[in-house]
């Protein structure tokens, strides 16, 4: 079994449900006391900014911003720095970090690792 997850969101409101699995499977992952690493990028870009998350919704689904939370304070949140660029991000929730494809590159070619695309 692998010790570390990374799970790249590559949807958000655009397509709410895969969006929100994304995000349910890091945190649970994190309470499991998986090392986790949740990478946000397209529309998904959007939930590295205050506020975002919380207007999320979807019946029978735990709220984005809860299960964001539970990811920065147990694994890591990873803002796509082109995707940032091309949506005019500059401002971003403290604990989020903005990084490219080589350290996402090297985050799922790790041992001992498991990578997830939603």
């Amino acid at each position: 079994m692998a010790s570390r997850l990374v799970v790249k969101a590559t949807a958000g409101a655009d397509a709410p449900e895969r969006c929100a699995q994304a995000f349910t499977v890091a945190s649970v992952a994190v309470a499991a006391g998986v090392e986790v690493s949740l990478w946000l990028t397209g529309e998904a870009a959007w939930f590295a900014v205050a506020g975002h998350a919380e207007r999320f919704e979807l019946p029978h689904s735990p709220p984005l911003a809860s299960l964001r939370d539970a990811v920065l304070a147990g694994g890591s949140l990873t803002l796509c720095t082109q995707c940032a660029v091309r949506r005019g991000i500059t401002d971003v929730l403290p604990g989020v970090r903005t990084a490219g494809a080589a350290l996402f590159v090297a985050e799922v070619l790790a041992d001992d690792t498991q990578a997830l695309v939603y």
